[in-house]
């Protein structure tokens, strides 16, 4: 029997306050935070060189700076691999904007590829028609906490002496074939913005196991210094450079959740496995999946809706949101991430990145193409997505998982309604 949707005049499922907030505050972020302000350092202190150590021991790094956002920690890892003016970098079609812009930040020209409609991270398959004499440097994101196919990768750079740089911003702890993403390509990027598994309020970290790359990316860390430790400071700068360096106060939040971070994951791959289970016979969904070898963190469960089998392909996206209206009036906490492709960006089409035409125009470039009927399977997930993180996060448990398929369910039985 038609259940009448919240929509259109129905109960409301799920009771409003049942999503508890993110992430889980206890006495340990309370005592490492006030410690911190009571402290005498608040800029780049003593919990900024004891975060980076211990998060490199958890991740398994030789080598850790902690920065300001994952933003900044990707720029550092363009000027580590070397990537200057006109050369060109792969990046998958779709992400968000930080995995590209970061190119452009260093006068260097990102060349999309397309992605794998399945695993919605890059296509190994596209990589090597991409690849040109400019080419530098491969960007690997782990979209959604799930690992791209890094032995693909990695086997491609190999062949063409390229550098794989890991966008991990939303992959703590997500594995590839048993290691962790963060370990396999030359460096990478982590954030600790507010959504991510680890959350700091914001900050980032640059990680690597060379001491090479290290000090490249260190150098554009702290305004284009070389030494950068206060005793020995010179205060000397060598080459362009930023100022990305994390404070205390965000390093102290980052320590308290790190030490929370491997309950955290465990609970998500719990609570994801439990929804994918709960929802696998509701009908006109697309369920995420995990490739051979890849562990997924759990960072965002993404569904994609089956617009063709509801007969409402031709205006996919504009559905897709009427069912997402929906779903939320029901209580379900659900929304599109990332509205655009990444080549269909305006900055992108334009090719003007800070003017006069720069880093496209700029001396060594050449032309590169971003039609964007080159990405259509980025394109196809761009329009019938819908992620979910909070939902599925402690301090929220499994009745919120079973309340979240209830929801869908609801929605996707009657179906007709929003039509």
């Amino acid at each position: 029997m038609a259940e009448k949707l919240a929509i259109r005049g129905g109960t409301r499922l799920i009771p409003e306050g049942t999503i508890k907030k993110w992430p889980p505050i206890d006495e340990t972020d309370k005592k490492l935070v006030m410690e911190s302000l009571l402290g005498a350092n608040h800029a780049f202190g003593p919990n900024c060189n004891a975060f980076q150590e211990e998060f490199a021991a958890w991740n398994g790094n030789k080598y850790a700076i902690t920065t300001n956002s994952g933003t900044a920690a990707l720029h550092m890892c363009l000027v580590a691999c070397d990537c200057g003016t006109g050369d060109e970098v792969i990046v998958p079609a779709y992400s968000w904007s930080s995995s590209a812009t970061c190119v452009m930040q260093h006068n260097s020209i990102p060349v999309f590829v397309d992605i794998d409609f399945d695993s919605m991270n890059i296509d190994p398959d596209k990589i090597e028609q991409a690849i040109t004499s400019k080419t530098k440097a491969i960007i690997a994101v782990h979209l959604h906490g799930l690992p791209a196919q890094m032995d693909r990768i990695m086997a491609i750079a190999k062949k063409h002496n390229l550098k794989v740089i890991e966008d991990a911003c939303q992959a703590h702890g997500a594995k590839f074939d048993g290691k962790k993403v963060g370990t396999i390509g030359d460096c990478a990027a982590f954030s600790f913005n507010q959504n991510k598994c680890l959350c700091a309020g914001e900050g980032g970290m640059f990680v690597t196991d060379s001491e090479e790359m290290l000090e490249k990316a260190r150098a554009l860390w702290s305004f284009g210094e070389t030494i950068t430790d206060m005793k020995n400071r010179d205060y000397h700068v060598y080459s362009m450079g930023w100022m990305y360096r994390n404070s205390d106060l965000n390093a102290a939040f980052g320590r308290a959740q790190l030490k929370k971070l491997d309950d955290y994951l465990a609970y998500q791959r719990e609570s994801t496995k439990h929804l994918t289970e709960l929802l696998k016979d509701v009908p006109y969904l697309i369920l995420p999946t995990s490739p051979q070898k890849c562990e997924t963190n759990g960072y965002n469960y993404t569904i994609r809706f089956d617009l063709k089998a509801m007969g409402c392909e031709e205006d996919a996206s504009e559905f897709r949101y009427k069912i997402i209206e929906a779903l939320k009036a029901e209580g379900v906490e659900t929304g599109v991430w990332q509205r655009f492709i990444l080549p269909a960006m305006a900055v992108f089409q334009a090719k003007n990145g800070y003017g006069k035409g720069c880093p496209w125009h700029c001396p060594n470039a050449q032309e590169v193409d971003y039609s964007v009927e080159q990405y259509p399977m980025a394109q196809k997930h761009c329009d019938t997505h819908t992620g979910m993180t909070m939902p599925l996060r402690l301090p929220n448990d499994l009745k919120t998982v079973m309340l979240m398929a209830d929801g869908f369910r609801k929605v996707m039985e009657n179906i007709d309604q929003i039509k």
